[in-house]
């Protein structure tokens, strides 16, 4: 069959663009145009408008103007949800619109943008309109950051904005966002069905411009939340920028997505999976399966019908509606993508490519024979380009689909469910798809594991992303440590502590101690821990992985029975911390073994035909480092909740009195906690929270002593842990900062 154009019309978008060159809209309105540059059309070549290049003081404007609305837009939830609601249907009624706007700005065709990037947009308004509405019903007690900075990406402009925007203006706050460089011309569009939909002046600012723009807005002191959609090498400047300056930050960043194909699978639904998977939007997506790991029993047949299909893939004019795969969104893009698959050519790659015409395109590129070193299993390619490799066995297919920095999404395509949830369990990844692929929707969570970022877009965990619940503990900052001998009166019997590491009490790696002291007594000697005791910490804990495949119940069993040694070793304890400290150290024990079991997942209400589970994962080895005050109660607020979620810990205690702490090493034993579930290494809080901060092996600190707050981000940057600064006291948000989401889309009812 030869088909025949098939062209969208552009003259709406035409007659849009034609109007004048664009200014930034600050307050309601847009300014004159300043310094422009050009936006130009990827598939033709051709300059579509020009742009105003935000400078810092406009990044400053934007943002006071947003201050100005906040308190307002905030105090009035029944407005919020009005206008988010007129948002929805104005996307709805501009919807052809905004669809050719996209194509010709991005490159993307326009069935993709018609078809679904355009009725997301409008889905994400009406969802969070709803949000709007029920806030304070189902988050009693929280309140909005304030001003949120939010930088998107060229790949799904509109779309990205619509994820950040909507639950950022449903939870109370007020925005300054800032589109791409390359793609920002449906922002603004929006900016002017803001003014149609009735948002306040001030609610929505958008400022357009290059990285410097993006820079300003990251570093203004006004900001109170910053969300970024971007690569994860941009991710981690900006998590080093934020460090220490109290934003709330969210980064989704970038993927190397594994698409596993079973022996059993339906092989032409997963060839078609593929398609979806990679070659939609050009490849051009963040959580593209681009790494295809198929059994080796199928993997012939799987291969050359997957060979036939990209050769059918029709490559060119994006506003052709036949048009599969569009352009590239620039020659430097497109130069990039031809680098580093000449580079896994170069690397033994067998490449077999479909057809595409002259200009900034790219045909289908299927990357065969690669092996896990090949630099296009490992680097982000961001084209249609796609590598296969072979498996035998389940436990192989996830080690490959595990052999990789980033965790943002997964494609499981199997007949037997039972084996399909044993692998989705098992990937790191925050969403999983089972024979299905680049499945959206706002009530279903998205977000990434490891360097693809931290935070959830969608669904109640993206609405509490914008959301602040009490403040981080404000604490005293621990006192010198000297290791010479001190004078002071002993406190009875010679009191020898040591690190509890793996179960068992350890010296230190150093083979030095402290005095620690308290008005001119000695309660006893700590074991001065270093980065090599961290180390051995961490191994330990990782070993210790059955604690986290525990049920709910067994973990709750073992934490009422540490309630009972604690109550037990009351007498001994109060040598160390008052007796009020210790009876409200065993009640939160048993409060935190009363929820081991009880912090359940959930099924969204998503798309039909599919159930979406949200599950609730332990993050693994966590690393906790505990405040000055209450050195017992202080410790078991983060030892406990850490644990009763299934993770397991390396405990940073009280530098000024870690003896408490170390006491409990024991007691965790006789309570049948397994070895190397919890690991507590006392010394320099500063230079121990470092190493586990930087540790690629730790993945997600919790810290309650400020005074390390910005170096434990700044050092967090490197791999991208998430941070948790814990406040006093107790409750559900300790058990949820303790653990990440994984959303898994499951086939039901079709």
């Amino acid at each position: 069959m030869v088909y025949g154009p098939a062209p969208e019309s552009t003259a709406a978008a035409r007659n849009w663009l034609a109007r004048k060159p664009f200014g930034l809209f600050i307050g309601g309105a847009f300014t004159m145009p300043g310094d422009v540059f050009d936006v130009r059309d990827p598939a033709q070549d051709t300059t579509l408008a020009q742009v105003t290049q935000a400078t810092a003081a406009d990044v400053d404007a934007a943002v006071n103007a947003a201050r100005t609305a906040q308190a307002d837009w905030q105090a009035n939830p029944a407005l919020r949800a009005r206008v988010l609601y007129a948002l929805a249907r104005q996307v709805q009624k501009r919807e052809r619109l905004f669809a050719v706007l996209e194509s010709l700005d991005n490159g993307k065709p326009i069935r993709e943008t018609r078809d679904i990037d355009i009725p997301l947009v409008a889905r994400h308004f009406y969802h969070h309109a709803g949000w709007a509405t029920l806030l304070a019903e189902e988050f009693p007690g929280a309140r909005a950051h304030g001003v949120c900075g939010q930088i998107i990406p060229w790949n799904f402009p509109l779309l990205m904005l619509a994820w950040k925007v909507a639950p950022a203006l449903a939870a109370g706050n007020t925005v300054v966002l800032k589109p791409a460089e390359d793609t920002p011309l449906t922002a603004l569009l929006f900016a002017e069905i803001c003014l149609e939909a009735g948002v306040p002046p001030g609610v929505v600012n958008i400022v357009t411009g290059d990285g410097t723009t993006g820079a300003a807005l990251v570093a203004h002191d006004g900001i109170d939340k910053i969300a970024f959609t971007g690569s994860t090498e941009v991710g981690q400047i900006i998590r080093r920028a934020t460090a220490g300056s109290g934003k709330a930050l969210t980064l989704e960043l970038g993927g190397k997505s594994p698409f596993i194909v079973m022996g059993d699978a339906d092989l032409d639904a997963a060839v078609e999976g593929v398609v979806d998977a990679v070659w939609f939007n050009q490849g051009e997506v963040c959580c593209a399966g681009t790494r295809i790991l198929v059994a080796e029993s199928v993997a012939e047949t799987f291969r050359n019908r997957l060979i036939s299909r990209l050769k059918s893939l029709r490559v060119g004019d994006p506003l052709d509606k036949s048009t599969d795969i569009g352009a590239i969104i620039n020659p430097s893009q497109l130069a990039r993508i031809r680098d580093l698959v000449a580079q896994g050519v170069a690397a033994g790659a067998v490449a077999h490519e479909g057809t595409a015409p002259e200009g900034c395109f790219c045909a289908p590129i299927l990357l065969d024979q690669v092996s896990p070193a090949n630099p296009c299993v490992s680097e982000e390619i961001f084209g249609p380009v796609v590598t296969l490799q072979t498996f035998r066995t389940p436990p192989e297919a996830i080690e490959l689909a595990n052999a990789t920095r980033y965790g943002l999404a997964a494609s499981i395509w199997s007949e037997n469910l039972t084996v399909a949830m044993d692998l989705a369990a098992q990937v790191k990844a925050g969403v999983v798809w089972i024979n299905a692929t680049n499945m959206f929707d706002a009530n279903a969570p998205f977000g990434g594991m490891r360097a693809s970022g931290f935070g959830r877009e969608g669904a109640r965990e993206g609405m509490a992303a914008y959301l602040r619940k009490g403040d981080p503990a404000q604490g005293a900052a621990p006192g010198a440590i000297d290791p010479l001998p001190a004078n002071g009166t002993p406190d009875g019997l010679d009191r020898t502590h040591k690190l509890f590491i793996g179960g068992a009490q350890k010296r230190a790696d150093g083979g030095a101690s402290w005095s620690v002291m308290t008005d001119g007594t000695r309660l006893g000697h700590a074991p001065l821990g270093n980065r090599k005791d961290i180390r051995n910490a961490v191994e330990a804990a990782h070993k210790a992985s059955g604690w986290t495949k525990m049920s709910g119940h067994q973990r709750a069993q073992v934490l009422y029975f540490l309630a009972e040694t604690l109550d037990h070793h009351r007498d001994g304890l109060a040598a160390l911390v008052p007796m009020a400290e210790i009876d409200a150290s065993i009640a939160r024990t048993m409060y935190y073994a009363a929820w081991a079991d009880k912090l359940s997942g959930a099924v969204h209400n998503t798309q039909s035909a599919h159930v979406t589970l949200a599950m609730r994962e332990a993050f693994g080895v966590v690393g906790l480092v505990c405040g000055e005050e209450a050195p017992l109660l202080g410790a078991l607020s983060l030892i406990l909740p850490a644990i009763a979620m299934g993770n397991r810990a390396v405990v940073v205690p009280s530098q000024n009195n870690p003896l408490a702490a170390l006491e409990l090493g024991p007691m965790l034993g006789a309570s049948d906690v397994p070895a190397g579930v919890v690991n507590i290494v006392s010394g320099p809080v500063a230079e121990l929270a470092k190493t586990l901060a930087s540790h690629n092996d730790v993945a997600a600190l919790a810290c309650a002593q400020p005074g390390v707050a910005q170096m434990i981000e700044h050092e967090s940057a490197s791999n991208l842990k998430p941070v948790w600064h814990a406040p006093e006291g107790q409750g559900r948000d300790w058990l949820e900062a303790m653990v990440q989401i994984k959303t898994i889309w499951v086939p039901y009812g079709a």
